[in-house]
């Protein structure tokens, strides 16, 4: 009785697991950011070399943006609230297929591929799993969370004291070493996001998810490509 209690248990946790945890190829929930917000900037870092890998990465076949059309939606919102204030998105990230994130890991476990340190200068590339700033799952490849920063409507610079992707306390939102200019840029940002229902990150001040995002357990692994 006890080992047909045990067979149970184990078939029900595997059940559990499964569930909690799917891999989809269905794009037909996803648009690309343009076809809903006409004036957004692209430099979409995965689909070069200008990432923390120093390669290109698996699975961007095209630097284009796509997200949940839910999560699309409210982006829109973020972006009219902030074009009345004089700035414009720029989008490094959003949709990541799952493969990428393979990329990510099978990277960290290469030891003779050091990528590009300048993301990590004071860390060990085994300190990126280790300390969770890249995880096995990633809320990008749920297709509701983006990685961003302002723009000035005619394109120039704004400063938010740190750049994308850099593994480091400087990316947290709330650095105390910032001048006050760049927490006012944060800050902008990150209430225009709140206030159309997205979610930030305690580590990076450019990453947001959308608070009821509609795929919670699944994580998605078709190409990012160009529009036919």
């Amino acid at each position: 009785m006890k080992k047909f209690f045990l067979v149970i248990l184990l078939t029900f946790s595997f059940v559990q697991i499964s569930v909690a945890s799917q891999i989809s190829y269905d794009k037909s929930d996803f648009a690309p950011v343009y076809t809903v917000i006409d004036d957004a900037a692209y430099d979409i870092r995965y689909y070069s070399p200008n990432n923390f890998t120093g390669n290109k990465i698996n699975g961007y076949k095209a630097p284009v943006a796509y997200m949940t059309k839910e999560a699309l939606a409210a982006l829109a919102v973020a972006a009219q609230d902030l074009r009345s204030q004089g700035y414009r998105l720029l989008i490094w990230d959003t949709y990541r297929p799952q493969k990428a994130v393979d990329n990510f890991v099978e990277w960290i476990n290469n030891p003779k591929d050091e990528g590009d340190k300048s993301f990590y200068p004071k860390l060990k590339k085994s300190d990126l799993l280790k300390g969770m700033y890249i995880m096995e799952k990633s809320g990008h490849t749920r297709g509701s969370t983006v990685d961003l920063t302002l723009i000035k409507k005619d394109g120039s610079f704004v400063d938010m004291g740190g750049t994308f992707d850099l593994f480091s306390e400087i990316s947290h939102p709330d650095y105390k070493k910032l001048t006050k200019e760049q927490k006012q840029n944060r800050k902008i940002l990150h209430d225009a996001m709140i206030k159309a229902g997205f979610k930030g990150l305690d580590s990076e001040w450019w990453h947001f998810t959308l608070e009821n995002e509609p795929y919670p357990d699944t994580y998605f692994d078709f190409d990012v490509e160009g529009v036919k």
